[in-house]
């Protein structure tokens, strides 16, 4: 029996349970009919927090949301062999259609949406090409066009390519998980430790703020969260899907993001390659990781798409 709020649920995915968070609006009625919003979060995120913000949000807004944990991430397990936290992008992409089944198979829901932040626009943005069960997307502070970010500097890419094939090949060899620090952040480090060790990164401090040891959705935080996760992921992420099929996508968009911010190329450089018409909401006065959980921003967000869901 389902009720308003938060409710635990799981759904196959790769052969295996999902967990899931659907958050369903207050005055909740399994009689009545409801838009549904499957989420994809930034990474390397779990359910408890991008997918926690925006599903009390919504549902506050009268939609159904589904969070969840990807395979191999939070509360989902890995396949048999394999090892946490494991967030490869091809697979959370079919968990995410997955994702779509399962809202599918629910009977108040009348109609499927997708919303994704930071990495999550990508997901939602790549999985919508083929995906016409969702009727619209939202794309938030999105990693869309993200050859700009992981290409540009050639050298660094080739680096960031030798490392991630030696850690699967040392995990092929030894059956052992191989952990890395997300963004070279461990769980231990403090803030001052941490942006020297940025040299400068412009999102050092506000990545901190949310990811760090002391962050507000930091391991201590949130308890089933690490930003250490297996070392091989960036030979799937350095694959950028939506991007390249951003002609593709005919499903009404809105893309939301901070004018000034330093990831902006990755909304603008996805929205110029859009033959939908997107409406665009270019906001100023915020940063990347502040449409993570900043009140203000995350408001204008969550109302922002509700107009648009809406329509």
């Amino acid at each position: 029996m389902f009720k308003a709020g938060k409710n635990d649920v799981t759904f196959k995915s790769f052969g295996v349970d999902l967990a899931g968070d659907l958050y369903l609006p207050e005055g909740f009625d399994e009689n009545k009919k409801y838009k549904a919003i499957v989420s994809a979060s930034p990474f390397p995120q779990v359910k408890e927090q991008v997918m926690a913000t925006y599903g009390v949000e919504m549902a506050q807004r009268g939609f159904v949301f589904l969070g969840f944990d990807y395979l191999g991430m939070g509360d989902s397990p890995a396949l048999p062999g394999e090892f946490k936290p494991a967030r490869y992008s091809f697979r959370i992409m079919e968990n995410t259609w997955d994702a779509v089944s399962y809202l599918g198979t629910l009977p108040f829901v009348e109609e499927i949406l997708g919303l994704g932040v930071c990495q999550g626009g990508a997901t939602i943005a790549s999985v919508a090409v083929t995906d016409h069960r969702i009727k619209k997307i939202a794309l938030v502070s999105g990693m869309m066009a993200g050859d700009g970010f992981s290409w540009a500097n050639k050298e660094m890419a080739q680096q960031t390519i030798a490392a991630a094939n030696a850690s699967r090949q040392k995990m092929y060899e030894t059956g052992e998980p191989d952990l890395v620090p997300t963004f070279g952040m461990t769980d231990d480090q403090s803030r001052e430790e941490f942006i020297e060790a940025l040299g400068g990164n412009p999102m050092a401090g506000d990545s901190y703020d949310y990811y760090g040891r002391d962050g507000a959705f930091g391991p201590k935080a949130i308890k089933n969260f690490s930003n250490m996760t297996v070392g091989d992921q960036m030979m799937e992420a350095l694959f950028s899907i939506g991007e390249h099929y951003a002609d593709k996508i005919v499903q009404p968009t809105l893309v939301i993001y901070g004018k000034d911010t330093f990831t902006n190329i990755c909304s603008i450089g996805f929205i110029d390659k859009l033959t939908n018409d997107p409406e665009v909401l270019a906001v100023p006065g915020f940063e990347h990781v502040d449409f993570y959980y900043k009140p203000d921003a995350v408001k204008m967000c969550a109302d922002a798409t509700t107009e648009f869901f809406n329509k």
